[in-house]
Formats: structure tokens, C-alpha cells, sequence
């Protein structure tokens, strides 16, 4: 009996751990921290040996292959020493995608991933297909697979899934955009970020479909490197040479597999960043087969992610907007690029090696005010003190949301999107949303 041991008892390893018992695996699962008490129970109910906030080296290093949750590093001591020993490291999505015969659609970039992901789903699950969602959003692909399979998967694929899939194969692949993100993770090269997404296509054959922004640089840049066999569907936000997706005349237009178009002005999401989103799900919504009129209502009438421009309420005239999943400098910079108002900008949280250089312009031309929220705000006092705008250094939500309430003015909005990961102050990205909707609800 082969021995698989699963590293992270969350989402992810706590499903993965499900798939391997009922695929007849000895089993073990171990945590660094805490294990939530629905996963405790999920491994419970099926037997399955786990231990919480210690790794037992001689329980791990007898394993035959190892599946990690994305969150732990490479450089992680226990990580070293199985690279050490020589055994096999995967992800929940490639242990996965070895028992499933699905439809595979998978979406990454460093920006707009949920949005697209999400809205998918939303497309397949309207027009009747039977969909799962997975991935970095949604419900465990491992557990779906052994307990609750669907005949076509949408997934959010970060880098650090992507990392360590090897074997699996996309049947549609979405690469929306390229951007500094996670260098912290990637030894501070950004190539080594960019192989990582790049890792979407690997596998992919004649019969697949591949997805993508036609005008991004780096994109542009990688594709000369590859021998790419899959069908092409560049899109762009203008029609240009040899892109099948595009905005024409304030109508949206995709011109294969099969023609489809609408009005622009009838999309439910918003802003030029969403146009690409918009784009990309058309197309693999089309390549799928789902009728126009279908594919129609629901990019009319997708209800939007929560955490991503997501508007809480107007207080005193001020309206209050999360967009807390900004976790990166080009998705501040998109969020400000669609602001129609001045704005009081919250920015901050653990810095990722970010440039902060490319929203200067956009913070100079449309913010009143910034607010930093962070443990450690230097590098933000650094970067925009001499801008000329009103600052304020504010290290909780509590302490943050008094400074904005006193700094904005009627007409104004509060933008929460801070650019940096919120492992700083907060559990994660949602925790940091939810007490920034929680208190400007109580304003």
C-alpha cells in the first residue's frame, strides 16, 4: 500500500487526504497550526490518521509522495528535508486530476482571477451544465472528485498551485495577465513568477483550448519561448490583428468558435480590468457550447465577487468600497483607474516586494487622502509622503476607519485596496474586508 502524506489540513489537504483513503492509500495528514474543527471532523469520519501543530518527521518521511497545501514555501524546514530525501511533493489539483475525466477550465493571472473564476460558474451553472467550483475559491477539486463529481470543473489556479502540477492538463486554459505578485515567494525574480503561470498550458494538446490577454507584455513576451499546440484565443480590449475577442463600437464582440455579441453597456462588471474578465469568460463559455442567450443574461447580470470593488454603503455622503482581494499593486491600480470620484485611499498590510511606482500617477491625479494600515508602514511613508496628499499612519481597522471618516468629504469614496497580502494585522484578505464592511456599516 503506497503511503501518502498530506502537509496542511486545510481546504485543500483535508480533501486531498478524503480522495487518497477512498482511493486506497495509507494516509497520514500533518499541520503545522491548528486544525479547524470541520476538517478535524472530515478526517475523523474517514479514518484518517492526523496530527496538529508539530510535523512528526519519521510519519512524514516515509512517504511515497507528498501533497502540500499551496501556503507552505519551499524554503519551509520539512519541505527541505523531503526535497532532501528525494520524494515526490504535488498539489491537491494534480493528485486530483489523476481520478477525474472531467472538463478541465482553469484560470489564472495576477489579476482577475476570482472575478473571472467565479463568473464562469456563474455562466455553466445558468445554463443548466453540471459545474464545480475549485481551486483557490470554492469547495476542495480533490473532495468534489471522490464524493460529489461534476462533469466540468472551473478553477482558480495561483502560482503556487501551479508550482507543483505536473501531469495535468487543462482542457480550457485562461491566462488573463502577468504583474509583479508574490516575488517574496519566487526568491525575488520575477521570471521565476512568470514560469509559474506560465505552467497553465503545460500539456495542453490540439484538441484544447487556450484563453488569453493578447496586449500583455510579458504574456506576449513568453509565448515566442513555447511550442504552443493548443487552439489560440487571443482577446484584446480593441479589435486588433489576429485577436478574437475585443469591445468594437461600444459593443462587445467574440468572433469563434461562434459568433456572439452584445452591448457593451449591458455587462454587469464594470471598469476596463473587467472588460478582459468579461472577455475570457465569454470565450470559454462559447468554445463550451453554451447558446448565445444564455451566455448573454448571465454577463448581464452576474452579481460580482465579493472583496473586489465591492460597494458597502454611503455614509454622510461618502461612499465606502471594499476591495480588499487587492492584494497586489497593479489591482490598487485598476481600482483607482475605475473610481469616478476623489478618493481616500486605504492602503497597506505585508509587503510582497512591491514597486509601488505604477499608481503614483493615479494616486497624485484621484486620492484627497491616504490612510496607511499596517504593523509597519515605512515603506508606504516613504513612497507617497511627498506627494502632497494628507497622510495618516493607523496600524487597526478601528484606528483606520476613524481616520477616513474624519478625512472624507461628501461626494468622496473610502477605497479599501491595499496592495499588500494582510497576513500582518489580519487572518487573511476576508477577515480585513469584513471588519472594514462591519465598521463602515456602523458609522
Amino acid at each position: 500500500m503506497k503511503r501518502i502524506v498530506i502537509l496542511g489540513a486545510g481546504e485543500s489537504g483535508a480533501g486531498a487526504a478524503v480522495l487518497a483513503k477512498k482511493e486506497g492509500f495509507d494516509v497520514f495528514v500533518s499541520d503545522m497550526s491548528k486544525i479547524a474543527d470541520k476538517y478535524k471532523k472530515q478526517l475523523d469520519d474517514h479514518q484518517i490518521e492526523w496530527e496538529e501543530g508539530q510535523h512528526t518527521e519519521e510519519k512524514i518521511l516515509n512517504a511515497d509522495e507528498i501533497i502540500k497545501s499551496p501556503g507552505i514555501p519551499d524554503t519551509a524546514p520539512m519541505i527541505q528535508k523531503i526535497i532532501a530525501k528525494g520524494i515526490h511533493i504535488i498539489s491537491e489539483i494534480e493528485f486530483a486530476g489523476r481520478y477525474t475525466d472531467s472538463k478541465m477550465i482553469c484560470i489564472t493571472g495576477s489579476n482577475g482571477k476570482t472575478t473571472t473564476t467565479s463568473l464562469i460558474y456563474h455562466i455553466f451553472k445558468e445554463a443548466g451544465y453540471d459545474a464545480g467550483l475549485a481551486g483557490n475559491i470554492g469547495n476542495s477539486l480533490a473532495l468534489q472528485v471522490a464524493e460529489d463529481p461534476h462533469e466540468y470543473y472551473i478553477i482558480e489556479l495561483s502560482s503556487f498551485q501551479l508550482d507543483n502540477m505536473y501531469d495535468f492538463r487543462a482542457d480550457i486554459a485562461i491566462l488573463l495577465n502577468i504583474t509583479p505578485d508574490h516575488l517574496d515567494r519566487y526568491n525575488f525574480e520575477m521570471q521565476n513568477y512568470v514560469d509559474a503561470k506560465m505552467r497553465i498550458i503545460q500539456n495542453q494538446t490540439d484538441k484544447d483550448a487556450f484563453i488569453y490577454w493578447a496586449d500583455d507584455p510579458i504574456i506576449k513576451r513568453e509565448l515566442e519561448k513555447y511550442d504552443i499546440h493548443s487552439i489560440q484565443y487571443p482577446f484584446s480590449e480593441l479589435k486588433e490583428k489576429g485577436v478574437i475577442g475585443y469591445i468594437e463600437e461600444g459593443k462587445y464582440k467574440i468572433e469563434k468558435p461562434e459568433p456572439f455579441n452584445m452591448e457593451q453597456e449591458s455587462l454587469s462588471l464594470t471598469g476596463k480590468h473587467n472588460i478582459y474578465n468579461s472577455l475570457a469568460a465569454g470565450i470559454a463559455a462559447d468554445i463550451a457550447g453554451i447558446k448565445k442567450e444564455e451566455i448573454r443574461k448571465s454577463l448581464s447580470d452576474f452579481p460580482g465577487v465579493e472583496h473586489r470593488l465591492e460597494k458597502v454603503c454611503t455614509v454622510r455622503g461618502v461612499q465606502y468600497i471594499n476591495d480588499s482581494k487587492a492584494t497586489n499593486v497593479d489591482a490598487c491600480w485598476y481600482a483607482l483607474e475605475a473610481m469616478k470620484t476623489k478618493v481616500i485611499l486605504i492602503i497597506g498590510g505585508k509587503d510582497k516586494g512591491n514597486d509601488y511606482e505604477p499608481i503614483k500617477p493615479l494616486v497624485k491625479e484621484k486620492c484627497s487622502g491616504i490612510v496607511y494600515l499596517g504593523a509597519d508602514n515605512q515603506k508606504l511613508h516613504d513612497n507617497f509622503d511627498n506627494l502632497g496628499i494628507p497622510v495618516r499612519d493607523t496600524h487597526s481597522m478601528k484606528e483606520c476607519m476613524e481616520a477616513c471618516y474624519e478625512m472624507a468629504k461628501p461626494g468622496e469614496t473610502v477605497l479599501l485596496s491595499p496592495c499588500c497580502a494582510s497576513f500582518d494585522l489580519f487572518k487573511n484578505m476576508e477577515d480585513r474586508g469584513e471588519q472594514f464592511k462591519t465598521i463602515a456599516r456602523s458609522l
